[in-house]
């Protein structure tokens, strides 16, 4: 019984993901989603409750793996081998969560509205976090004296925009889905750019 709850609520979640991130919140019916899940509609009622839990449950999908992403940064760890991490980490998202990932962004861009405020004070701590270990790295000569929080914002943009803009990059590459050697690509391509640019002067 437990495996099928399990199975019915990851369906769900993915239809929800693929609704929201295509329609926006307001204009996604619960109807859609359980058609999309292949399942009854009041299922959608009696896993989640209502379309604000169900939205709120997509958006903390992808927060984890956000969270878990900055586990590498530490003032004592070597930044080179931190931010490739950190920038596999943030490939990986985009590559394993593309529809939850752009209804957090859309989330964002609106002033994340449905987000509680414990879940926003964790993503802006760990932002800092991730900010002050750039600082330190810096105070001590083993990075260039680059803005901190741009160089985060700079991570955010290249490693989310496979995720958040894949019609363009359809559209450019003229491919209907990126394959594993895509990415490895967009994440050498992106480490190697912020590792020259960091390395110090």
């Amino acid at each position: 019984m437990s495996t099928i709850r399990e199975r019915n609520k990851e369906l769900i979640l993915r239809a929800a993901s693929e609704e929201f991130a295509d329609k926006g919140f307001a204009a996604t019916k619960t109807s859609d989603i359980a058609a999309k899940a292949g399942l009854p509609k009041p299922n959608v009622y009696y896993y989640f409750k209502s379309k604000e839990n169900l939205y709120r449950e997509v958006l903390e999908s992808i927060i984890e793996p956000i969270l878990q992403a900055s586990t590498p940064f530490n003032a004592d760890g070597e930044p080179g081998e931190v931010l490739s991490h950190y920038i596999r980490s943030k490939i990986r998202i985009s590559r394993d969560l593309p529809f939850a990932s752009k209804v957090f962004a859309s989330e964002i861009m609106h002033g994340a509205p449905h987000l509680s405020a414990d879940l926003v004070e964790q993503l802006n701590a760990q932002a800092r976090h991730n900010i002050d270990c750039i600082q330190t790295w810096i105070d001590r000569g083993q990075i260039a004296p680059i803005d901190p929080n741009h160089l985060m914002f700079s991570i955010w943009a290249a490693t989310q925009t496979y995720a958040d803009f894949d019609w363009q990059i359809s559209a450019v590459t003229g491919k209907a889905k990126l394959d594993e050697a895509d990415y490895e690509a967009a994440a050498q391509t992106i480490i190697r750019l912020v590792l020259k640019g960091c390395a110090p002067d």
